[in-house]
């Protein structure tokens, strides 16, 4: 294992928090800006949102593997540090954004250097051991959910300034972080475990079919591509599904995805390694799959402000399968493939945003429609995204 320097663990956490703080910032902003610059209604937001995160995700899908294969062959500090300086940057662009055709360009380059979660995962596996791996990923899921208590929440009250503002914001944070970056980072995979860069096992399917050799299944990877259909779609549908069937105002919804960020962080911090150490990973990961269940089952027939924060606590409990089922994966994988089996990761569980939140948008907003027309917007994509989750 490697050492890092004191400080180049606590990067790793600040990188994947300021990463959730600065999408975070963005949730209850996003509908306001796309109205801003398209001249339309919530409908019309509603479905330009869709295809911004579709291609947000199509843009992380393509770049996690291949981030995550240059590690294994550079280091992974490079790729790190150059791939968080043009995130940054690629916010400027978005403040800046004159037309919604600059925004879907900007939003390319969000998506594409925003895939630095699988090197970072690989950092603490470089780092770690395997016995220790689920409560140290825990930890980083933790991370994010710091991100994502402070982003919507800081995303909420900057919007009052206008709807520019919070895009600077993520960026200065962003960009800040790359400072800190180079003070503290070390290099924590060796000369002697890198191996070279290869497109075939670069780009996402390459990377499939490698992991899988590895493994001799699919199972576990394709458990956490199930899962985060399931988590991924509070955020897809939550602002305008929020905003319409309860009357919430963007400040309500950063309110909320605060008290998801809180939860997220208590369940991560605390339970996910106790659970992995106490029943195994495997248990563990099932065990989240119920709750979250449960969760979505309580969003799907509730039909109040109350039921909707109940329900919050037991839909994040879904956040101890992935941590979980990565670890069972990184034990079977050598140091000098661990980026790759984590770009791949990343890639893989963030497939489900390219047709999962084009498709939700289509729904709430086709469903907003049939609202105008008398019938009320019903709660089906609550309902659909719940029967997935316990399939």
């Amino acid at each position: 294992m490697g050492a890092p320097r004191s400080g180049a663990l606590g990067f790793i956490m600040v990188t994947v928090a300021l990463d959730a703080t600065g999408l975070g910032i963005l949730i209850p902003v996003m509908p306001e800006l796309i109205r801003e610059l398209g001249q339309g209604g919530l409908e019309h937001a509603v479905l330009i949102g869709g295809w911004l995160s579709a291609l947000f995700a199509v843009m992380q899908f393509g770049a996690s593997p291949v981030l995550g294969s240059l590690s294994d062959q550079f280091g992974r500090r490079p790729v790190l540090l150059a791939s968080l300086s043009a995130y940054g940057l690629s916010y400027v662009l978005m403040g800046f954004a004159p037309t919604l055709a600059w925004l879907f360009a900007a939003q390319c380059l969000t998506g594409l250097f925003s895939a630095t979660h699988g090197t970072a995962y690989a950092y603490v596996t470089d780092v770690t051991a395997a016995g220790d791996r689920p409560r140290r990923f825990g930890m980083v899921g933790a991370s994010f959910g710091l991100g994502f208590v402070i982003g919507p929440v800081l995303g909420g009250l900057l919007i009052s300034y206008g709807t520019r503002v919070p895009f600077f914001v993520a960026a200065a944070l962003s960009l800040a972080n790359v400072l800190f970056g180079l003070l503290v980072l070390t290099e924590s995979l060796g000369k002697e475990h890198r191996r070279p860069f290869q497109w075939g096992r670069a780009q996402p399917f390459g990377a499939f079919t490698e992991l899988k050799q590895h493994l001799g299944s699919v199972r576990l990877i394709l458990g956490v591509l199930i899962i985060q259909i399931v988590l991924q779609t509070l955020s897809a549908v939550w602002p305008y599904y929020t905003m319409h069937k309860l009357q919430w105002t963007p400040q309500i919804v950063g309110y909320s995805l605060g008290v998801y960020g809180v939860s997220t962080i208590l369940v991560q911090s605390t339970l996910t390694g106790r659970l992995s150490h106490r029943f195994g990973n495997l248990r563990a990961a099932e065990l989240g799959f119920l709750l979250v269940a449960a969760g979505y089952l309580g969003y799907a027939l509730g039909t109040s402000t109350v039921v909707a924060f109940a329900c919050i606590p037991l839909t994040v409990m879904g956040f101890i399968t992935q941590p979980s089922l990565v670890s069972l994966m990184s034990s079977k994988i050598g140091r000098q493939a661990q980026g790759a089996l984590q770009g791949v990761v990343r890639a893989y569980a963030r497939a489900p945003r390219t047709a999962r939140r084009r498709c939700w948008a289509a729904v709430a907003a086709g469903e907003r429609r049939s609202a105008k027309s008398g019938s009320g917007w019903s709660c089906t994509p609550m309902r659909r995204s719940c029967s997935g989750s316990v399939v």
